[in-house]
């Protein structure tokens, strides 16, 4: 990698769309639309007029068809905290690939990960093993439907959860906040049983706790993430735990985004809040497919197959999944005592303030907000 050097890229200046046009890029997207729904394998990856092909990466840099070498702000939406091709995470799944790649059994590297977990999340004391964060996210509230035997969710708006309908909503009309599909084909008789309130509003989910007596469980980002990095506010989440413990109410940390990547405890930690369920993805793994719902014992033994909430699935726990996450588990809690999350925040902040002044020249509206999470978002107008 060291000795790639980049090609300058064959560009022609399109008057008739008047933008550059990377010619392998364009050609790539045309091509992979006559197989691919508009070319793409999920929403955010599409961009006018195309969006670029990557062919490599490294580090902090991606390499794209027209052999631009790129820096890759965007980490895999978090998921790369350590960088691309961190070597141990490499090592780890390489040594791993020599073993089998799907074995379909119990592993004693399972238990090790859900060790590792357990010791860096206070609140969780049993761990089971997904893929994504949408399935996580699924059955943290079938796990809190299971324990309460009641059906309504409370989330809170802007606040993404994956794409099932139980969390795909927006509010909907009313002061009931009963939820309504924001995608064809989603149930509103579902969507129905999710009641969405304002983030940071103590007020509006206590109305609305007292409305409704079939409430289930309450899940949120305590950092909202996709929808310009909002940060909970003074005591937002301690009285959203105190009230969900008032009321018998699972409270429910979605840490897909924030695990890992705030803390080596996530959120939670960083905020000194215990939610009895926790979902994670993304940095667990450092770039391979895996999630965990993890929590108390009392609710994490009602999954099947010594309970009756069900869940299960055949890539669950696979190998090299499993020893790409505790290579990443160990990097990570190995840095924090050079603290990780401090460095990236100090390296970034020239970068910041000149995608600040760059960006105050050529817009009439520049926002930007960060936390340890170390995400930064640009609004522009």
């Amino acid at each position: 990698m060291a000795n790639f050097k980049p090609k300058e890229p064959q560009i022609t200046n399109n008057n008739d769309q008047n933008h550059y046009q990377l010619l392998s890029n364009s050609k790539l997207f045309s091509d992979a639309k006559k197989v691919t729904p508009l070319g793409v394998n999920s929403p955010v990856r599409y961009f006018e007029p195309y969006p670029f092909f990557t062919k490599k990466a490294n580090g902090a840099y991606l390499w794209d068809a027209d052999n631009r070498k790129l820096i890759d702000f965007c980490n895999g939406y978090g998921a790369l905290l350590l960088g691309h091709r961190r070597k141990e995470i490499i090592n780890a799944v390489s040594k791993q690939l020599t073993k089998g790649t799907l074995y379909c059994t119990p592993t004693d590297a399972e238990t090790q990960l859900a060790k590792l977990i357990v010791g860096n999340f206070p609140s969780i004391e049993k761990v089971r093993l997904m893929n994504t964060g949408g399935e996580a996210t699924m059955t943290a509230i079938r796990l809190a439907r299971g324990f309460t035997k009641k059906k309504k969710i409370i989330k809170f708006e802007g606040c993404y959860h994956g794409a099932h309908d139980s969390v795909l909503v927006k509010a909907g009309s009313g002061s009931a906040h009963n939820g309504i599909s924001v995608s064809d084909g989603g149930l509103d008789e579902v969507s129905k049983n999710t009641l969405v309130v304002q983030y940071n509003n103590i007020e509006d989910l206590q109305k609305t706790i007292q409305k409704n007596k079939d409430i289930a469980g309450v899940i949120v980002e305590p950092i909202l993430a996709n929808m310009g990095l909002i940060l909970p506010e003074k005591n937002f989440l301690s009285d959203l735990r105190k009230i969900t413990k008032e009321n018998n109410i699972p409270l429910i940390f979605d840490e897909v985004v924030t695990g890992f990547r705030v803390a080596p405890g996530g959120a939670q930690q960083h905020f000194g809040i215990k939610p009895d369920l926790t979902t994670m993805a993304k940095a667990l793994s450092n770039g391979f497919t895996i999630s965990a719902v993890g929590g108390k014992k009392e609710i994490m033994d009602l999954l099947s197959p010594g309970g009756k909430v069900y869940q299960a699935s055949t890539f669950a726990g696979n190998p090299i999944s499993v020893s790409a996450a505790i290579a990443s588990i160990k990097t990570i809690n190995k840095l924090k005592n050079k603290f990780l999350q401090t460095n990236l925040s100090q390296t970034m902040k020239p970068q910041r303030m000149q995608m600040q002044r760059n960006s105050k020249k050529c817009s009439k509206l520049y926002s930007k907000r960060e936390s340890s999470l170390h995400l930064l978002n640009l609004h522009i107008t």
